[in-house]
């Protein structure tokens, strides 16, 4: 938010220069950062225990090579059951973007406190937004640890600091390494069984973060469990550019899921729509699609009646379309008739655009429809409940890190991002560790089949990853019965160590 200069300038003196420093000490004013450090003990039941857990809202500094500069300074908010336990196993976790704070996961997942909104995909309306105990916390079975990367929540980076050093996929998996490293120390939990995990970009952070960890250095920090959450490891799967097939491929089961949702299609459940849809999809589809020009009439007829059957798209609208609909065409054209538009995150909700003419959506419906809730949430609870203490504006989708993210890893001039053969090489070099997905059908900012995908490729062990599905969409915890039943999924998977 941008102040009028007039304003600004009355604000500044009208109040003495030293009441800044004294509410909230920076590099700026007084030359130098004292972390600031805000705990309460509390209780909670959690999978039906009775948990006594101190909750720690912390600022994590972040030192230049020559350790003289604090260049970052990363939040961490920690919830540690009492009396400390070291063979409890701890869970570090992030959301993505990049640029997006760990306020999804904390308030809408796991955190020992959730938002209440609306889980039928209607919109959060207006405030307040109820805070309340969370069952499904994972508290009873681990500890839990929502880091904030640089550039995300309160965390950020000080005046001087170059966002090169932090802001792209090394850079801030190393940020991230270096936190976790400094937890362990801080804690005495290096012994601990440790899991790592992410939603959306997060998932691309965590295998990003477990390379740094595992793998490149004499500070191993060993793993029991990687946990994906609406995953995204191969790009290829995300960029629909001419000549590119593979996107058109892995977003096919998504549209026939939130056909079935929308009574565009007929079938017996979405599990068995989206489980023809696949068979399609990488069978007659792709064959399809690779022929390019050289397909032949009566192929491409018969391919366009399976698609219209599976998508509820019309067989003229898919001609024109040369069989290729991007999901940004689909989220308009699949219920125009009716005046609507569907969610990109969340397919089940539905929005109404200025007018029906367009290709595609004015917004999404399915992320204007929760984020007023969260951002609420995540304020009220680390700054009212729990005291933390500053000026700066929470960054739930902070745009700075992704106008500056250095999307390269060296993979060969005009590759696609891949970074599923980090999981492969740690689950190798690593026998003892296990990767937990879980996928939303109605997402199509991650779609489930382009995770299927980028999993089975070569290298990556098979026995030690298992897939789990919800009935909702990218945050699928905001459906009541997929939050209870992805809790219940992880205490599985933790618990089986």
């Amino acid at each position: 938010m941008k102040f009028p200069v007039a304003l600004a300038a009355l604000v500044l003196t009208a109040v003495p220069s030293a009441s800044f420093a004294q509410e909230q000490p920076t590099a700026e004013t007084v030359g130098e950062i004292v972390p600031q450090v805000k705990s309460r003990d509390l209780t909670g039941t959690f999978g039906g225990k009775r948990v006594s857990y101190t909750a720690t809202v912390k600022e994590n500094l972040l030192f230049s090579e020559d350790e003289t500069k604090p260049e970052a300074v990363i939040v961490t908010t920690s919830y540690v059951a009492n009396p400390r336990d070291t063979s409890r196993p701890v869970f570090f976790l992030f959301n993505g973007g990049p640029g997006s704070g760990s306020v999804w996961l904390q308030m809408g997942a796991f955190g020992p406190k959730r938002v209440a909104i609306p889980g039928d995909a209607r919109d959060d309306g207006a405030p307040p937004y109820p805070i309340l105990d969370n069952p499904d916390s994972l508290l009873d079975v681990a500890d839990l640890v929502f880091i904030d990367p640089p550039g995300t929540g309160f965390s950020y980076l000080t005046e001087g600091t170059d966002p090169k050093k932090y802001y792209g996929i090394s850079q801030d998996a190393r940020a991230v390494a270096d936190v976790i490293r400094l937890w362990l120390n801080e804690n005495g939990r290096w012994n601990s069984p440790k899991y790592l995990g992410g939603e959306s970009y997060g998932t691309t952070r965590t295998a990003a973060v477990v390379n740094e960890l595992e793998a490149g250095t004499f500070n191993d920090v060993g793993l029991n469990g990687l946990v994906l959450i609406s995953t995204i490891l191969d790009f290829a799967g995300r960029e629909p550019t001419p000549g590119n097939e593979l996107a058109y491929v892995v977003t096919l089961p998504n549209m026939a899921a939130a056909a079935y949702y929308h009574d565009k299609v007929q079938a017996p459940s979405v599990e068995a729509i989206v489980e023809e849809a696949r068979r399609f999809a990488i069978g007659p589809y792709a064959s399809a699609l690779l022929k390019g020009q050289d397909l032949p009439a009566a192929e491409r007829a018969a391919v366009r009646a399976e698609m219209a059957r599976l998508t509820g798209l019309s067989e003229t609208y898919l001609d024109q379309a040369e069989l290729r609909v991007t999901d940004q065409r689909f989220y308009k054209e699949l219920l125009r008739d009716r005046g609507l538009t569907i969610g990109r995150l969340d397919a089940r909700y539905t929005g109404r655009d200025f007018d029906s003419a367009g290709e595609t959506p004015d917004n999404d419906p399915s992320f204007y429809g929760i984020d007023a809730g969260y951002t609420a949430a995540i304020n009220s609870w680390l700054r009212e409940t729990l005291g933390f203490e500053t000026r700066r504006e929470y960054q739930s989708i902070g745009f700075e890190p992704g106008r500056n993210w250095d999307w390269t890893l060296g993979q060969g001039r005009g590759a696609y991002l891949n970074v599923a053969p980090y999981i492969g090489k740690a689950m190798r070099e690593n026998s003892g560790l296990r990767t937990f997905v879980a996928q939303g059908y109605y997402d199509f900012a991650t779609p489930f089949f382009g995770a299927e995908y980028s999993l089975n490729r070569v290298g990556i062990p098979q026995d030690r990853v298992e897939f789990h599905y919800y009935d909702a969409g990218h945050m699928m915890y905001v459906r009541e019965e997929d939050r209870a039943k992805l809790s219940r999924d992880l205490r599985v998977f933790i618990r089986a160590r």
